[in-house]
């Protein structure tokens, strides 16, 4: 094969050789190392004799310099290569990493110090909170008396050392601190205590909304979700969620989930078929049993959750219904049902009362009306109610961010007056709010958006109902 090269290459050579130069051309033929035969074949040049040294020096020059290039860049993958650099950017790595370290260090005093001041806070209250029930309860155990008689007055000065005008019952500031002791209630001496009331009480403040879930389709606008406050049968309990949409000609479907997670991810256990079609947003749950107004009419249905059917069905007297009294973002809400503490209620109106509100508790089993209530609430002015602890609760806005909770009715004593709690209409258009005591919240659904409430009781203020 090397000689069928070397040959061609004479050939090239030779045709393309000037014929003046044809008598300086030589061959040449050894053995390389493999003992293969090389031939080699010299002819001057045209013009010059020689190849000048100083010619190449350039491409040499380029060349050296591409090998300086491909060093540099082999000396930096290989391991080991170019320790002095690798040196550096360690260094700067370590640096780095150490003021990272730092830093997170000092946020971590920062918090660790901030932690151990607000626990000495909380034990400050705590030790606040102890001497005042301690205080209470001594004034409840030894109330001031005060003597009228100069016996009495005799028997106290008895004891008392003459010549300390501290114990002068006659000085003025004795006086002055004496009534300011019986006149102060304990009440206010108790803050805290008061708003660690857990009882059945009046609505001071209602929380922010938590959301739970948002509907995916458009019937999903407005609807009702809930949880029953007090489960009947082991197949559902208190942790079950049902749900309802109720946008659509014909609603029936009622969706039972086996908890508030399950709810959240929209994977239903079970779907029950209700026999009547559901009017608005008005239904509850509550002992076991879906309470819901029948659609076009004033029809209350009581449908049992075990056994899945229809327990008991009434009239509800006189009740408007389908658009004649509605709340007033409309939607058929003529008649709500909710539960709360005392049992289950009816808020709807009639034509004698001539669309205010009128509050009906209802027998849970045959839901026969036991007792009503007129108040002085103009249905279609509020944006929604619920019951809690035996009080009506009327919403002011469905759509303002910053509404409040602006009337309350109390069915004890039968009176009501106007109030101002706060309350967020987070996605400006709540349709339904229910309350469920067992969980001590609000359940509402707005724009699309399942949401719950905390919300806090206590002792109704001085003068109220």
């Amino acid at each position: 094969m090397w000689l069928q090269v070397s040959l061609l290459c004479f050939s090239f050579l030779t045709l393309s050789s000037h014929s003046q130069a044809e008598d300086q051309a030589s061959l040449y033929r050894s053995n390389d190392q493999a003992r293969r035969c090389h031939y080699t074949f010299t002819v001057a040049s045209p013009t010059e004799s020689s190849c000048p040294g100083s010619s190449g020096k350039p491409e040499i020059d380029g060349v050296l310099s591409r090998l300086t290039l491909l060093e540099a860049l082999v000396s930096r993958l290989i391991p080991g290569a170019d320790a002095e650099t690798r040196t550096e950017v360690g260094a700067n790595n370590e640096e780095e990493l150490q003021e990272a370290l730092s830093q997170v260090t000092d946020e971590r005093n920062q918090l660790q110090q901030d932690k151990d001041h607000l626990n000495r806070q909380v034990q400050e209250l705590q030790r606040r909170m102890a001497e005042l029930s301690q205080e209470a309860e001594s004034l409840r155990q030894k109330p001031c008396q005060q003597s009228h008689t100069s016996g009495g007055t005799q028997h106290e000065n008895s004891h008392r050392p003459a010549s300390d005008p501290a114990y002068d019952f006659s000085n003025g500031a004795y006086q002055e601190m004496k009534a300011e002791v019986t006149e102060v209630p304990a009440s206010h001496l108790l803050p805290e205590i008061n708003q660690n009331f857990t009882g059945c009480g009046e609505l001071l403040s209602v929380g922010d909304p938590v959301l739970h879930r948002k509907a995916d389709g458009i019937t999903g606008k407005y609807g009702v979700w809930l949880q029953d406050p007090e489960p009947q049968s082991p197949q559902y309990t208190n942790k079950t969620v049902w749900r309802i949409d109720t946008v659509g000609k014909d609603v029936r479907q009622l969706f039972a989930y086996e908890d508030m997670s399950q709810f959240a991810r929209g994977f239903p256990m079970k779907v029950l078929v209700l026999p009547e079609p559901v009017e608005s947003t008005g239904a509850t749950m509550y002992s076991g049993s879906f309470y819901y107004q029948r659609k076009r009419s004033r029809s209350l249905i009581r449908y049992d959750l075990a056994s899945e059917s229809v327990a008991s069905r009434r009239d509800l007297p006189n009740a408007g219904f389908h658009g004649q009294h509605p709340y007033s973002w409309g939607g058929y809400t003529d008649i709500d049902l909710a539960v709360d503490e005392q049992g289950l209620w009816a808020i709807y109106s009639t034509s004698k009362a001539k669309g205010a509100i009128v509050i009906s508790q209802l027998d849970p089993e045959t839901l026969e009306v036991k007792k009503s209530w007129e108040t002085n609430i103009r249905k279609n002015t509020v944006g929604n109610a619920f019951m809690v602890c035996g009080r009506l609760y009327t919403m002011a806005s469905y759509t303002a961010s910053n509404t409040t909770i602006n009337h309350v009715f109390d069915t004890a004593t039968s009176v009501g007056r106007a109030v101002a709690v706060p309350f967020e209409n987070k996605y400006h258009y709540n349709s339904m709010v229910d309350y469920n005591h067992a969980q001590g919240k609000l359940y509402a659904w707005d724009n699309f958006h399942m949401v719950t409430y905390d919300i806090r009781l206590g002792r109704p203020s001085h003068g109220s109902s």
